[in-house]
């Protein structure tokens, strides 16, 4: 009920107050309603029974679309800050100007055409449809078989199914293959957010426990995430490289580049068991 009717006004806010930003294109706005359109969907998953589950399937659908198109911008802008930082820490005659151009102004220039696509997004009928939505369910919002039950019941019981989303998907990627790992953690990272998300909506019914879970499920999603980008950065690198050396130019700056994001991804996933381990005895603490 109100619990989580406040819960998602706060993300419907988020994301109105974020729009203005991104439209002026300011720092970090498109990250900002990014979150917000995660959070909202978070808080809708975890509250499903609670609402008409297809009035809210429906607004989830389209906040993943607005999130899909937010998403492109976010880690275009994303690489080019991480390209420009590493290769800051090089020794500048090792990585000469091409290389610059090639990995944080190539990124730049993606940024640019995310977000004009954003702006054509914010401008159509589906975005509108979708803020329109979002004030029907603060409104009206339509009732389900959970409308009723105690705000620390509901909030419980999605932390509880959030936390147990995690170890299924620690258990797949324990099991993986070494060519299927980096997607396995990728989707431990995306549950260990989904319960972040959760335990920030659920902090202000179920105290210092819920917040300390999403605390500890940030500290594992920043890990992984960490580990995540710097693997995706060397990708990004081996591309250029290769582009560089069909224009006959030095590629030597490159594997300087790549090896540095090798030991950043090793320091990053170095912090994976502890942070799990943490995040295990809060959500063995929820309900106490």
């Amino acid at each position: 009920g109100p619990a989580i009717q406040t819960a998602l006004a706060l993300d419907v806010d988020r994301l109105s107050n974020a729009e203005p930003d991104v439209r002026a294109d300011a720092h970090d706005s498109v990250h900002q309603m990014r979150v917000a359109t995660r959070r909202l969907r978070s808080v809708l998953r975890s509250s499903r029974k609670v609402f008409d589950r297809a009035a809210v399937d429906e607004v989830r659908d389209e906040l993943r679309w607005l999130g899909g198109v937010l998403g492109v911008a976010r880690d275009a802008e994303v690489r080019a800050e991480r390209f420009e930082k590493l290769l800051s820490e090089q020794p500048a005659e090792l990585v000469p100007g091409p290389i610059g151009a090639r990995l944080v102004t190539a990124q730049r220039d993606r940024y640019e055409r995310a977000h004009a696509e954003i702006i054509d997004a914010l401008d159509s009928e589906r975005y509108r449809s979708l803020r329109a939505a979002l004030d029907r369910l603060l409104d009206q919002p339509p009732a389900g078989a959970a409308a009723k039950d105690p705000a620390s019941d509901v909030f419980l019981h999605a932390l509880t199914t959030e936390y147990r989303r995690v170890r299924r998907d620690v258990r797949t990627e324990f099991a993986a293959s070494t060519e299927h790992r980096i997607e396995a953690l990728h989707d431990v990272r995306k549950a260990a957010k989904r319960l972040r998300y959760a335990a920030e909506a659920a902090t202000p019914v179920l105290g210092e426990s819920a917040d300390v879970v999403a605390k500890d499920a940030k500290a594992l999603q920043s890990v992984l995430g960490n580990h995540r980008d710097a693997v995706e950065s060397q990708q990004a690198i081996l591309d250029a490289a290769e582009s560089a050396r069909a224009a006959g130019e030095d590629v030597f700056g490159y594997g300087l580049l790549y090896m540095a994001e090798e030991q950043a991804a090793r320091a990053a996933i170095a912090g994976y068991q502890p942070a799990l381990d943490t995040l295990t005895i809060a959500c063995s603490a929820l309900g106490s």
